[in-house]
């Protein structure tokens, strides 16, 4: 397995997506790292879950640039 990661998306309260890709397997997962002072865990969604589900919101928006920007969109 060959993976990169590269930031989706910060939120200003400091939340941050970042998506883990498997070069080999042509997937990815979004990690969702919760700001400090929220308290959350960071969850992993398989990519098109996290697409499908997020709809219109800014890190959908931008994991979908960037998925056009890897040639994947």
């Amino acid at each position: 397995m060959t993976a990169q990661s590269h930031e989706i998306y910060r939120s200003s309260n400091g939340d941050r997506w970042v998506l883990i890709w498997d070069s080999d397997e042509r997937q990815g997962i979004v990690r969702h790292e919760p700001a400090l002072a929220s308290g959350g865990q960071i969850t992993e969604t398989p990519m098109n879950e996290f697409l499908a589900r997020s709809g219109t919101s800014p890190q959908n928006q931008a994991l979908e640039a960037l998925l056009e920007e890897m040639g994947e969109g």
